[in-house]
């Protein structure tokens, strides 16, 4: 018997945490304005990503089992770079 669907997804989200999912949108964002071609566009993505990473609590950045950064802090790392690349990138660019 198969199981409810909403199990499936639970027993596959308790394994990530939201700086997880928080990073695969930011990369897959940031695919999707590539595709736009716009500087602009893309350093507002990173900037309003970089301040989710930064303003968000550090509890919900606790490494569960499939995490993909080791620990919580590195995920504020990860805000704080983006912080600083976005407006660079926007100040150089054209559209």
């Amino acid at each position: 018997m198969l199981a409810p669907p909403l199990q499936v997804v639970d027993s596959l989200l308790l394994n990530y945490n939201l700086g997880d999912v928080l990073l695969l949108v930011t990369v897959l964002g940031a695919v999707g304005t590539f595709l736009q071609r716009s500087n602009k566009l893309l350093s507002l993505h990173l900037l309003t990503f970089g301040l989710l990473f930064v303003i968000l609590p550090a509890n919900m950045f606790e490494p569960a089992t499939k995490s993909l950064l080791a620990t919580g802090p590195m995920y504020k790392f990860v805000g704080i770079g983006l912080l600083v690349i976005a407006p660079v990138i926007f100040a150089v660019s054209r559209y």
